[in-house]
């Protein structure tokens, strides 16, 4: 199994690409963290902010592959620990598919693009720009992997 963040925007600032590739190069080989980024939708002046993310969800959706659990980050998403994280890679992993998950842009996710997840999670109940979450989610999943693997990177 692997994992995905399929996300919305290129060109990040190098200390975003050094941050996600950090936690990226600790994953385990059984559950590697791959980046998947698709081009945002040009800002034009007057075009409609739902004909935009319209767009870029037919980028993230391409850039899936054909059989993936697909989650949504969303504010309004289930919040998870760090120990609920754990859980529900196990329960993944037992299931086979990967794991995509998916990031908006500036203007957040095509509200389509949400329904058809099969989850939506919440990484915070901050506002958080885009480039960060990213890093955050990576450092997550890496936390995560390594409470399930016995690692004292967790402490409760």
């Amino acid at each position: 199994m692997r994992f995905l963040i399929a996300a919305v925007g290129t060109r990040m600032p190098g200390w975003v690409n050094e941050g996600y590739a950090e936690f990226a190069r600790r994953m385990p080989r059984e559950l590697s963290l791959d980046l998947l980024e698709v081009k945002a939708e040009p800002r034009a002046e007057g075009k409609p902010v739902a004909a935009m993310m319209t767009a870029e969800a037919v980028r993230l959706r391409a850039a899936l592959p054909p059989r993936c659990r697909r989650i949504v980050l969303d504010e309004r998403g289930a919040e998870l620990t760090t120990v609920n994280l754990a859980d529900r890679i196990r329960h993944w992993m037992a299931e086979g598919d990967d794991v995509a998950f998916l990031i908006g842009g500036p203007d957040g996710l095509d509200p389509a693009l949400k329904q058809e997840a099969d989850e939506r999670v919440r990484l915070s109940g901050l506002t958080l720009p885009h480039a960060l979450v990213r890093v955050i989610l990576a450092e997550a999943l890496y936390r995560a992997v390594s409470l399930m693997r016995g690692h004292p990177y967790h402490r409760e």
